[in-house]
């Protein structure tokens, strides 16, 4: 008897064994991506200096004989001097890697809907390595300001399309719990960096330490099996069979006597990939994308913007940056808890984070400076960073469920891309400083404030079907999300 797909992942398995291998390398593939995305944190690192001469000498030549850097570790700074004029140079080769990540959700989304998770994850990863050499190997600031550019587009889209994977090798039961893991070893990945910089003290070192790893996951990455959920959405229902026959196996099961129904939205050979467009012609799916897009937006712009404007800590860089990443862990454990139970659910989960991040920046304002530990702005700013986190990691197992397959990549890459514009634009907001003090707080707190009200006007799917093509939202199972959300 012909089944629907999640019948067959209850049949094959939903997290056995196989899939726990599968997800665990994809999951691990996150330290590498930390380590890739944090880059610029440690090897555009200023140290101190001192300029044994008044006024700053006009030449390159003539500054390296005048200034003396502290000599414990190196970077781009000490190797090109990019101090004073030069320095905007540091943040220029971090915007690129943005701008990159933007170009590389944009276009690997629809791409590994069209084409398919694993030829797409691959090819990134691939020219992900190759220019993690060239920035390791750079012989100048432009060469490696570009590869920062190139290796930004590659990894965001990479990252991208493994993150889908991991949903999809999975029953659907599973798919917060493999989200979740995802962002956390991210979080741990940043805490693994620190560690490396602190043992490899000289830049280029550190650039090819911290690369090198992704030839492993390359080699490896030729052993995984396509997406099951992707060849059904794509009528390829017997190639999707044999996934499922090589996932029960690996989950020690019998050989099963599968028989996949056709997928509701098999396409016909003459129409053409739902591509970016469905997101805006669908009335369902333009609300539900325009809110999102908000969402992710305000979570990156205030995640990275607590991150800059937050009082410097005192103390050692390499403690200051696994700490950065080590203060997102709690939020995991919370996100796993609350997300699964059914009076509080994914949608008044992230409201609830979303808000209490907003609370938290606005209460800053009202503390002084010079407060002790447990009442600093520092602090606050931290667990509002804590709380920020946890909405971040909610929003992208939300996301995915609140689109069907057939568009989930693209539904992701669009949401990712508008993430990336809170990034970019999150370290304007600390000059506003300049108006009052408490500004730039105000911004974030009022940003996260109505995002968190905004989640609300989205449909719960926690426990709901989830749609493998768009005719599905047609359907009376789906009909109620769309009269929920029409409300």
């Amino acid at each position: 008897m012909a089944v629907g797909l999640e019948e067959a992942f209850g049949a094959a398995g939903e997290f056995g064994g196989g899939q726990r291998r599968l997800t665990a390398f994809l999951v691990l593939l996150q330290v590498y991506v930390a380590c890739q995305s944090m880059l610029i944190v440690l090897v555009g690192a200023v140290p101190e200096y001192h300029i044994d001469q008044e006024g700053i000498p006009a030449s390159r030549a003539e500054l390296a004989k005048h200034i003396h850097f502290a000599d414990n570790f190196t970077s781009i700074v000490t190797e090109w001097y990019l101090i004073e004029q030069e320095a905007y140079k540091v943040s220029l080769a971090s915007s690129l890697f943005f701008a990159g990540l933007l170009i590389g959700n944009i276009t690997f989304g629809p791409l590994s809907d069209k084409l398919g998770r694993k030829p797409v994850y691959i090819s990134g990863l691939f020219f992900d390595v190759v220019f993690g050499y060239v920035t390791a190997l750079a012989p100048n600031y432009d060469i490696f300001a570009v590869s920062r550019f190139f290796v930004g587009i590659v990894n965001g889209g990479m990252a991208l399309v493994s993150f889908v994977l991991t949903q999809e090798y999975v029953g659907k039961s599973f798919w917060s719990f493999t989200g979740s893991l995802t962002n956390l070893t991210f979080a741990v990945g940043i805490a693994v960096y620190a560690l490396l910089g602190y043992c490899v003290r000289e830049w280029r070192y550190l650039a090819l330490v911290s690369n090198t790893p992704g030839v492993i996951f390359l080699l490896l990455s030729f052993m995984l099996p396509e997406s099951p959920r992707w060849l059904y959405s794509q009528g390829k229902t017997a190639e999707a069979e044999d996934v499922l026959q090589y996932i029960a196996l690996g989950n020690g099961k019998e050989r099963l006597n599968l028989k996949l129904k056709p997928s509701a939205g098999t396409l016909r050979k003459a129409e053409s990939a739902p591509g970016i467009l469905n997101l805006v012609k669908h009335p369902v799916l333009r609300w539900r994308t325009i809110i999102l897009m908000y969402i992710w937006y305000v979570c990156s712009f205030v995640y990275y913007g607590l991150t800059l404007n937050a009082s410097e800590l005192r103390g050692n860089l390499y403690l200051n940056v696994a700490l950065s990443g080590l203060v997102e862990v709690p939020a995991f454990p919370l996100c796993m808890f609350f997300i699964e139970k059914s009076w509080s659910g994914r949608r008044k989960t992230m409201t609830c984070f979303l808000i209490f991040a907003g609370f938290a920046c606005i209460f800053t304002m009202f503390l002084p400076t010079n407060a002790g530990l447990l009442l600093s702005p520092t602090l606050l700013a931290l667990c509002g960073k804590m709380m920020v986190s946890a909405a971040f990691n909610i929003v992208y197992i939300y996301t995915s469920e609140l689109y069907p397959t057939v568009l989930r990549n693209a539904g992701l890459g669009v949401c990712s891309m508008s993430c990336r514009f809170g990034g970019i634009l999150a370290p304007f907001v600390p000059s506003m400083k300049s108006l009052s003090p408490s500004v730039p707080f105000v911004v974030f707190g009022i940003s996260g404030l109505s995002a968190g009200f905004l989640t609300l006007l989205l449909p719960e799917t926690l426990n709901k079907p989830i749609a493998e093509s768009i005719e599905d939202l047609q359907s009376p199972k789906y009909q109620v999300l769309k009269n929920e959300e029409a409300e």
